[in-house]
């Protein structure tokens, strides 16, 4: 009856929504609010506390983006009645696999006096070890005694000691703690009257931000001994850390969430026009385009703006009969390999994310290209510039109509609809750069001609002229704001909010002047990052927020 007790007061905790642990915040207008982990967070800690081996079945509640970042909106996001049931049967499974006889003697550090009873000191030594790492600090004592009298009850009850530490880790694994990365404050020495993160919530903002996962013992040891409130200290945890291969899980990360790549496991195509079109395609162009950027700037530690021109990818088959061209299928140890690196001849027009598959099929619709929904992606995306969403009671019929005998392009067609008033002045900032990539069709094959008419592909962007994708991707790669959006995205996904005017013009203006002196070389834009100062500390005092950049395709379906 206490362990019941136990879990489900563990998930009133949820419903709260941790108000408890925000009231504790220094001031009401320097407050942190509480990010909840994203799915892959929740699966890479996983992995990390428990080994790649152990399976995570289950939904998760679906994330929001504010500023363009689903990251930002995690602050934001709360857990649903169905989204605690799902938790707990999560936390159950995961703890089941760990306590299964096969695993439980590589999992629990410690011999029970007998696997029939309970044990505290056993128990209360795995809870700790493990708990520390699953809540990104130290247990405090009053947390460690709760969850071992559970164990001990459910031990006496089900006369099985693993079974009773199964139980209390599956509470552990459904608490706000876990669940929820929470943020603690402290007086900032340097800086009278400011306030800085403790250094547990300092390891846990820097390697969420650069791994995309909780703390591993190096940082955490670091964090008990204070070296993370040294220049020095955090120097070297930062250099250890950005030297490491997991690196390149916290740039994937980054990206997949700027790029809104979350979106390709619902996207949806119509097959009878699309008939190539899957979701293992979807999954694979998502695959692809995050290979294509990790090339450039991780493996070469390359200039950022080569992703808009690069002619090296990589491509499965399903892949390549998208891109009409041949892959010798390499064989090593009698397995096909998936994954073979592939480069666009210098004369192809095609090179560089804006036309991958990923991008220009999910900013088209089931049954058609779109040559607004690719501009203004690449505007919001790319440049950071808000496309005001269309009137309500604009008709889009001309549009829509790809059969329409006098208007057989979507250039025609879109000339034709632009003629009313309201809808000039969003389509002159989209189409443009769209219609550049018209050669791509809905499912990301590529054309030369609609209805039997030759593609124009000219267009300009911000002055600079173009006459396909491959000019506009040049384009892209020499304009400002692409440099300056990525700092700005990087930023706000690093803090976990946008930026406040002082902050911008204080700390990430020149963060942009430093990437362009070190080459627009992110992981040098990383590490600057990750050793500011101002990374750590609390947020200025409120000021009138932006306005937030929620994604507003939706909005624009009929378009």
């Amino acid at each position: 009856m206490r362990l019941r007790q136990f879990l489900c007061g563990s998930l009133a905790a949820l419903t709260l929504g941790l108000s408890a642990s925000q009231a504790a915040a220094p001031t009401a207008d320097r407050e942190t609010p509480a990010r909840r982990l994203t799915p892959e967070q929740y699966t890479a800690v996983i992995a990390d506390v428990f080994g790649p081996a152990i399976k995570i079945g289950g939904r998760f509640d679906p994330g929001f983006r504010i500023d363009g970042l689903l990251e930002v909106g995690a602050s934001q996001a709360n857990i649903s009645p169905s989204g605690m049931e799902q938790y707990d049967v999560i936390a159950r499974s995961i703890a089941s696999q760990i306590m299964d006889p096969q695993r439980r003697e590589l999992m629990v550090h410690c011999m029970p006096k007998s696997a029939a009873a309970p044990d505290d000191a056993c128990a209360g030594q795995f809870l700790s070890e493990v708990g520390e790492l699953l809540f990104r600090r130290p247990l405090s004592d009053r947390e460690l005694r709760l969850h071992v009298r559970s164990a001990r009850d459910a031990a006496t009850g089900l006369k099985d000691f693993y079974a009773g530490l199964g139980l209390s880790l599956a509470a552990m694994l459904t608490e706000p703690p876990f669940l929820f990365r929470q943020e603690t404050f402290e007086r900032d020495p340097e800086r009278r009257g400011e306030l800085r993160l403790d250094a547990y919530s300092k390891a846990s903002r820097l390697s969420f931000f650069l791994w995309n996962s909780g703390p591993d013992r190096a940082l955490l040891v670091a964090a008990r001994k204070g070296d993370l409130d040294t220049r020095e200290g955090l120097a070297r945890q930062v250099e250890r850390m950005i030297a490491s291969p997991r690196l390149e899980s916290g740039m994937r990360a980054f990206f997949a969430d700027m790029l809104h790549f979350e979106d390709l496991a619902t996207l949806t195509k119509d097959i009878a026009i699309y008939p190539k079109f899957s979701a293992q395609v979807a999954e694979d162009a998502r695959e692809q385009t995050l290979r294509t950027i990790i090339d450039v700037i991780f493996h070469a530690r390359g200039d950022y703006r080569e992703v808009f021109t690069a002619k090296k990818t990589y491509l499965t088959r399903p892949l390549a009969a998208i891109y009409q061209v041949p892959l010798a299928v390499r064989i090593p140890n009698g397995a096909p390999e998936k994954w073979l690196p592939y480069e666009f001849a210098a004369n192809d027009p095609r090179g560089g994310i804006l036309m991958q598959v990923a991008f220009v099929t999910l900013h088209s619709h089931p049954g058609r290209s779109s040559p607004t929904l690719r501009g203004k992606a690449l505007r919001e995306i790319f440049l950071c510039q808000k496309v005001p969403a269309p009137p309500g009671d604009v008709n889009f019929t001309i549009v829509q109509d790809t059969s329409n005998p006098v208007y057989k392009t979507a250039r025609e067609r879109l000339v034709a609809h632009a003629t009313n008033p309201v809808c000039v002045g969003c389509h002159k900032i989209t189409d443009p750069m769209g219609l550049a990539l018209e050669n791509f069709d809905g499912g990301g094959s590529y054309r030369t001609s609609e209805n039997g008419v030759p593609l124009d592909t000219t267009g300009e962007l911000d002055g600079v002229k173009f006459t396909n994708g491959a000019e506009l991707g040049r384009a892209v790669h020499a304009n400002p704001a692409a440099t300056s959006c990525l700092v700005d995205r990087m930023s706000a996904y690093a803090l976990g909010r946008t930026p406040a005017r002082s902050e911008a013009t204080g700390w990430v203006a020149p963060l942009k002047q430093s990437f362009a002196e070190d080459g627009y070389v992110v992981p040098e834009l990383m590490r600057r990052i990750a050793t500011s100062p101002e990374f750590y500390r609390a947020a200025p005092p409120a000021e009138p927020q932006r306005e937030a950049s929620l994604r507003t395709v939706e909005s624009e379906g009929s378009k």
